[in-house]
């Protein structure tokens, strides 16, 4: 029979800057070959000394690359480090008053110096994950996720495996370095002032000592694959603006589309028969003026250019314009 234990300990008191991470996980974790410690973000980056007393709004638009949704003063933001978060990851809970905690600065490399620095004191070979509570799409409540990961394989890709009837597994990969943060949090729980934890049975995802793996940006998709850049109004209003930086637009729309997908929105928004062939796609309009704002829109969704075919036809040809 197959079994987890995870543990974390009360007594480990407050992180300030310059406390010794490594130090608290072997007074209180005695990690041993194969298992993965936990450490939540903001005991790294308040050991980092990443604690400021800068105005939070002026904190999360230095974190943010990109707004992905906004609704009033609530903004999810796409980080530096490609993670897409609420506030872009900047907490002011559980630190003094008028103080906020920014992600830690580059988490991977956190979890890698941590890893190490156990190995030295203890020879213990560990993975070592850093969490973060993120909310989910279509989902209510919370979970933790890894924003940082050494030691680990972040993803138990099971293409070319076959399932026990048979069936061939092509994009089934568990995020697993996303699943032990929260079977972690479990144990830590949001109040208890448990910082650290580990995780003990999953030795088969702890990465040789000489090999720190890709860490959690391996865990990002990368802005071509990804089907959700915008929130749905930011989208509709993306597309409509008349000025949109393009490195935006590559971001938040994902890469071009395949050109069933161009036919498919085309034959939605203009109510009109499309032909696809080896030059693109092209489409009949009656009357270019009235659907130059849609076929505009359309480029910045799809990644295409569109250009006049006469006065009564339109082509939409790969690309961006």
């Amino acid at each position: 029979m197959n079994g987890l234990e995870v543990l974390a300990p009360d007594g480990i008191g407050e992180v300030e800057a310059g406390t010794d991470l490594a130090a608290l996980v072997v007074a209180h974790l005695a990690p041993r070959d194969g298992d993965v410690v936990v450490v939540t973000s903001k005991a790294v980056a308040k050991a980092e000394g990443r604690v400021v007393t800068s105005d939070r709004e002026s904190v999360i638009d230095d974190e943010t690359v990109r707004v992905v949704a906004r609704r009033g003063p609530t903004r999810i933001a796409r980080t530096r480090h490609g993670l897409t978060l609420a506030a872009a990851g900047v907490d002011n809970s559980n630190v003094v008053a008028g103080s906020v905690v920014p992600l830690p600065h580059d988490p991977d490399a956190s979890a890698r110096a941590l890893r190490a620095e156990v190995r030295r004191r203890t020879g213990a070979v560990v993975g070592v994950v850093v969490t973060d509570t993120a909310g989910r799409a279509w989902r209510e409540g919370q979970t933790d996720i890894a924003v940082g990961a050494a030691g680990l394989r972040v993803l138990d890709d099971h293409a070319g495996r076959v399932d026990s009837y048979g069936n061939p597994l092509a994009v089934t990969a568990p995020a697993v370095a996303d699943e032990i943060a929260s079977a972690a949090e479990l144990a830590q729980g949001k109040l208890g002032g448990r910082p650290l934890a580990l995780l003990r049975g999953r030795a088969d995802l702890v990465l040789p000592a000489d090999e720190d793996g890709p860490g959690a940006a391996g865990l990002v998709r990368a802005p071509e694959r990804d089907m959700f850049g915008y929130g749905a109004r930011e989208a509709v209003v993306a597309a409509l603006a008349a000025q949109v930086d393009e490195a935006e637009l590559r971001d938040g729309f994902g890469g071009p589309a395949a050109p069933a997908d161009v036919a498919d929105a085309l034959t939605r928004v203009l109510a009109v028969p499309v032909l696809v062939d080896d030059a693109g796609v092209a489409a009949p309009v009656a009357d270019l003026h009235a659907a130059r704002a849609s076929l505009d829109a359309l480029t910045r969704v799809l990644g295409w250019s569109w250009e006049p075919v006469g006065t009564a036809e339109v082509r939409f040809v790969r690309g961006s314009p």
